[in-house]
Order: structure tokens, then C-alpha cells, then sequence
């Protein structure tokens, strides 16, 4: 594989890995308020090819963040208890919005890592043309 080739690889595993990653965060966001929604995290891992590191990242298992769930206090809920609490979601929308910006930037960055080298290798071609 060129440096090219794997240069524009390791950049489309890290949108790819990134726009998981995103899609997490807003479902998370999405269920913010849903009784008893245990919010989703999931962690990079490194991609092994042949028993070597490839560079590439992807995301891995999907886990559910067993920290405790919020006590909401409404008696006229349908899922209060007799003391007028029901579980709501353990999803915090400031540590949401903050990893899907992250998500965002890191996204741009391999993007641009990826037109970087798609113009570096047309520019190559060009200069090989003449």
C-alpha cells in the first residue's frame, strides 16, 4: 500500500470511528429525558491485522454507563413510586454536547488529513504526467 493510500486509510477509519462516536452522543442527547435510559459509551481500539498494528482505530463495543439514574421527583408521573420519584436518564448534556464537539473536530481534522493527501497525491500525478 502507498503512503498515499494508507495515509487517506487511517483517515477514513478515524471519520468512520468519529461519526460512531457522534451517532452515540446523540442518541444520548436524543434520550436525555426517557425514564430509565442508561446513556451508551464506547471506546477506540486500535485495528491488528495479521498480528500488527494497522493504524487504523475503530470503535468498539457499544457499553451502557451503569452509574446511578437520576431521582425525579413527580407524583402524577405513571412511573412514580408511592413517594413520588421515578428513575430518569443518567445522560449529563454538558459532558453530551462537549463529546459531540470533540467528535466534530476530530472528524474535521481526518478529514482534512484525507484531502491533504488526495491533493498531494493528484499534485504527484500531475508532476508524473509531464
Amino acid at each position: 500500500m502507498s503512503d498515499f493510500t494508507q495515509s487517506m486509510a487511517l483517515s477514513a477509519s478515524g471519520m468512520k470511528a468519529q461519526a460512531m462516536r457522534l451517532r452515540h452522543s446523540s442518541e444520548n442527547i436524543a434520550n436525555a429525558d426517557t425514564p430509565g435510559y442508561h446513556r451508551k459509551i464506547a471506546a477506540f481500539e486500535k485495528v491488528v491485522s495479521e498480528g500488527a498494528p494497522t493504524g487504523e482505530v475503530t470503535l468498539g463495543p457499544v457499553r451502557l454507563d451503569r452509574s446511578e439514574l437520576t431521582q425525579i421527583y413527580e407524583p402524577g408521573h405513571p412511573m412514580a413510586d408511592e413517594n413520588g420519584y421515578y428513575d430518569g436518564s443518567n445522560v449529563d448534556l454538558v459532558v453530551e454536547i462537549a463529546d459531540a464537539r470533540e467528535a466534530q473536530r476530530s472528524y474535521e481534522a481526518n478529514l482534512r488529513m484525507f484531502d491533504q493527501a488526495r491533493q498531494m497525491s493528484a499534485s504527484l500525478l500531475e508532476l508524473l504526467r509531464r
